[in-house]
């Protein structure tokens, strides 16, 4: 009897070759559109900003803001001191506040360096066609070692990949319910640690508290690994190139971390919030430079994230667990004996 040969029929390998060539330029196109697309688009839209002062001495500032066709958001406060606690709140990415000496303007570079000076140069030269100067005041600095956020931007990816990697780690070593979970758990507790000795106490790119920040590490990877692992149980192998697909095309470009999410294209902007990378690099900065303003809705995000995956990698478990268990047997004949 002759055996099957394990290599594939030729007829086979031309359509493979045919997958491959028009595969790979299919994907550099998508990582080309995802990547350099949001970055080359980057304006503000709806961008939240503050205006503070007597009405009828912001009428003026409020119309000139106003022709920017639809950059800006308005918001109005009484004085300056609304206007910066509207800041520190996460309300607002800045203020234009109007004084007798002339107007002065508010900014976080904490919140986005890339918005602080997007801001200081469109009020700098509304205030020289007027023939004034603008006095300008960081509220939220940014770090002193990473003034321009590169550092804070650059940590986004890595989490993600950390994620991804650990996530396929239990799946391939076949890890199943609560061994599952206690590996994702931990591995992600692990990378938090890790990833604030780095960010706070190697690079000082974090000045907020230490374990909070770490804790936002872990859960950033811990919604990204345990939807790998999830999906990943739900359907097979196949849900480790879902889910890190749409970490890797989507999540990091869209995340809006190297500037803010209003400066994305919409709906691009809003989507990046509900993905763990966007949703992790928020709760970031609102933990480490604003005392935890603004940081329930990155944090509900992340949490659904992980509980969603936890819970897959438990029912998959479950019903791969009732399957073998319901397996009928199988009956051998008995064997005559002499």
């Amino acid at each position: 009897m002759s055996t099957p040969s394990a290599t594939p029929p030729r007829s086979a390998a031309p359509r493979r070759l045919i997958a491959v060539v028009v595969l790979v330029p299919v994907l550099a196109a998508l990582a080309l559109w995802a990547f350099a697309w949001p970055a080359a688009r980057t304006a503000p839209r709806d961008l939240p900003l503050g205006v503070a002062g007597p009405t009828a001495a912001t009428a003026q500032v409020e119309r000139q803001l106003a022709r920017q066709d639809g950059a800006f958001e308005i918001h109005r406060y009484a004085d300056e001191a609304a206007a910066r606690e509207a800041i520190e709140d996460r309300t607002v990415y800045g203020a234009v506040v109007v004084t007798p000496q002339g107007p002065e303007l508010l900014t976080a570079s904490a919140a986005s360096p890339t918005v602080a000076q997007l801001l200081q140069q469109a009020v700098a030269r509304q205030a020289a066609a007027e023939g004034t100067e603008v006095r300008s005041v960081d509220v939220v600095p940014a770090p002193e070692t990473d003034p321009r956020g590169a550092a804070f931007s650059a940590s986004v990816l890595p989490l993600a990949l950390a994620g991804m990697a650990a996530g396929a780690a239990v799946t391939l070593l076949g890890l199943r319910g609560i061994r599952a979970v206690s590996a994702l758990v931990g591995a992600a507790a692990l990378i938090g640690v890790t990833a604030a000795a780095l960010a706070h106490s190697w690079l000082e790119a974090l000045t907020g508290d230490w374990w909070a920040e770490a804790g936002v590490l872990a859960l950033s990877t811990l919604a990204v690994s345990a939807a790998v692992a999830g999906l990943a149980a739900l359907i097979g192998a196949a849900g480790i190139g879902i889910v890190s697909f749409v970490v890797m095309f989507l999540g990091n470009p869209f995340s809006g971390a190297s500037s803010a999410p209003q400066m994305l294209p919409e709906p691009v902007g809003t989507i990046g919030q509900w993905l763990p990378p966007g949703a992790g690099a928020s709760l970031l900065r609102s933990v480490s430079f604003f005392d935890g303003a603004a940081a329930t809705g990155p944090a509900l995000t992340l949490t659904w994230w992980a509980a969603l995956g936890l819970g897959a990698v438990l029912l998959g478990s479950a019903m791969k667990s009732r399957m073998s268990g319901t397996e009928p047997a199988i009956e051998r004949e008995p064997t005559p004996v002499g």
